[in-house]
């Protein structure tokens, strides 16, 4: 709001003199200085929860606010007012609106499923809840996912001398590599949606690559956990702090409202009436605004209908998904320019990128493309990341998903897979983290997580980029 009136006031001041000729945003023209914002946002992010905790947890939404006014208003200034509003409306109406309601609705709903009791965190018992929560991530959520099986992971194992092994692995699995197989797991695929990647694309796509990646680190984890529990037969027993106790799944009544959610993008996937709304000359299509309604709607019903109780026990707060609406709502603003930039292809500022994705026959070098959305998301924030190489393989999710079909699949894969590189690629990594220390998880340190991720995960995606890339 303070980046739109600051632009209001500054065209009304210069009287649209310097709006641009063209309609929309002239990315061939644009230089790399217009990245800043969104390089100086997700810096930030990266850096602020762990460099300057306090200042960022009581000024986040301030400092994403001076970030995204710092891309507007010189979009506003140099190409004019309606260029700039578009861009942004479109970026916002189109796909942060969609993005977070979807969101709020898995986090809403998951938090009132609550898996109550406990049994003790063998080997066996360790490898099922992880098999579980990965399976869950494409249905749920990876935040979801998390949310709901953090706590009793944490309780079968709080008993254990070693235990922090068993937290790593489950944010590489259900975190991370269990929501690559449809839109519902993973922020970056439901972006992939809504730029118009079918559904079902991902299931069928990325499921072998899925398999192997999961199935190794999994195999990883039994081994370690195997050996730790070996070693601690010898060890002075620690008294239980939760004893075992039958396990139930309290709040089953909203596990129809999932099944609601699923509904609802699958109806907007599938009826195209052809009517939409026009905002500012963004045209915001009826099957995408039932859907949301929708979804909201049944985010509000959990709301009603879950007992209090369940989501205390659950740990639910507000604050992640605040934080999370306000720090998107800058990403997708700053981005605006970035993608105009990418757009241009060859004839953009970003022409040395497009050349390290590009091999000299001109197609897409699909190993490039999952290794730099990889390590960036990894980085960066994976949602961001994935949406910067998709706009950077062309952007069209027709042309993606049928010619350039192994090209998504390596975007989409690196996205997901190394969003576990640490402990902020993706948004339940740090969730997970702050959960398991604040229940006594002697978890590892900012660098000592890169190290699990770098001893386990790098050589099975190098393992996976011979194979499949």
């Amino acid at each position: 709001m303070a980046a739109g009136l600051a632009a209001v006031m500054l065209l009304g001041a210069t009287g649209f003199a310097m709006a641009a000729e063209e309609h929309g945003l002239p990315g061939a023209s644009m230089s790399l200085w217009w990245a800043l914002p969104f390089v100086g946002l997700l810096l930030s992010i990266a850096t602020g929860p762990l460099v300057y905790p306090h200042l960022w947890e009581h000024h986040y939404g301030k400092i994403t606010a001076a970030w995204s006014a710092l891309a507007v208003v010189p979009m506003a200034f140099f190409y004019g007012l309606p260029a700039a509003s578009e861009a942004v409306l479109h970026a916002l109406l189109l796909e942060y609106m969609s993005f977070i309601i979807l969101l709020f609705a898995l986090f809403t709903i998951a938090g009132g499923i609550l898996v109550a009791g406990n049994i003790h965190g063998t080997p066996m018992v360790n490898t099922t809840l992880l098999v579980i929560g990965a399976l869950m991530a494409s249905v749920v959520g990876t935040t979801g996912a998390s949310m709901i099986m953090i706590r009793p992971i944490i309780r079968a194992n709080d008993n254990r001398p070693f235990n922090a092994h068993v937290i790593v692995f489950f944010i590489f699995l259900v975190s991370n590599i269990g929501g690559s197989l449809t839109p519902l797991g993973d922020p970056p695929l439901f972006v992939g949606f809504l730029r118009g990647v079918d559904f079902f694309w991902t299931t069928t796509h990325i499921f072998k690559e899925t398999l192997l990646v999961g199935g190794i680190v999994l195999a990883v984890f039994i081994v370690l956990d195997v050996v730790l529990h070996l070693r601690e037969e010898g060890m002075p027993k620690i008294k239980d702090p939760t004893p075992d106790s039958k396990v139930r799944i309290r709040g089953l009544a909203n596990m129809p409202l999932l099944a609601g959610v699923i509904a609802a993008i699958l109806l907007s996937a599938a009826w195209k009436p052809g009517i939409a709304l026009s905002v500012q000359g963004v045209e915001v299509e009826l099957q995408n605004l039932v859907r949301d309604a929708i979804i909201v709607l049944l985010a509000l019903t959990s709301l009603v209908i879950t007992r209090k109780e369940y989501r205390a026990a659950n740990g639910f707060a507000w604050e992640p998904i605040r934080e999370v609406a306000k720090l998107f709502v800058g990403i997708f603003i700053c981005i605006v320019p970035v993608v105009a930039i990418l757009k241009a292809g060859m004839d953009g500022a970003f022409a040395p990128l497009v050349a390290m994705v590009t091999l000299p026959s001109g197609e897409p070098n699909d190993l490039a493309y999952f290794w730099l959305t990889g390590v960036l998301s990894g980085f960066l924030d994976n949602a961001p990341t994935y949406l910067v190489f998709f706009e950077l393989a062309g952007g069209n999710a027709q042309h993606l998903m049928t010619t350039l079909a192994s090209t998504l699949v390596a975007i989409s894969a690196g996205a997901v897979f190394m969003g576990a590189l640490t402990y902020i690629g993706n948004a339940p990594n740090f969730m997970v983290y702050a959960i398991a220390k604040n229940q006594g998880v002697n978890m590892p340190s900012f660098f000592g997580y890169m190290a699990w991720s770098g001893i386990v995960l790098l050589p099975t995606f190098l393992l996976t980029s011979l194979v499949f890339f």
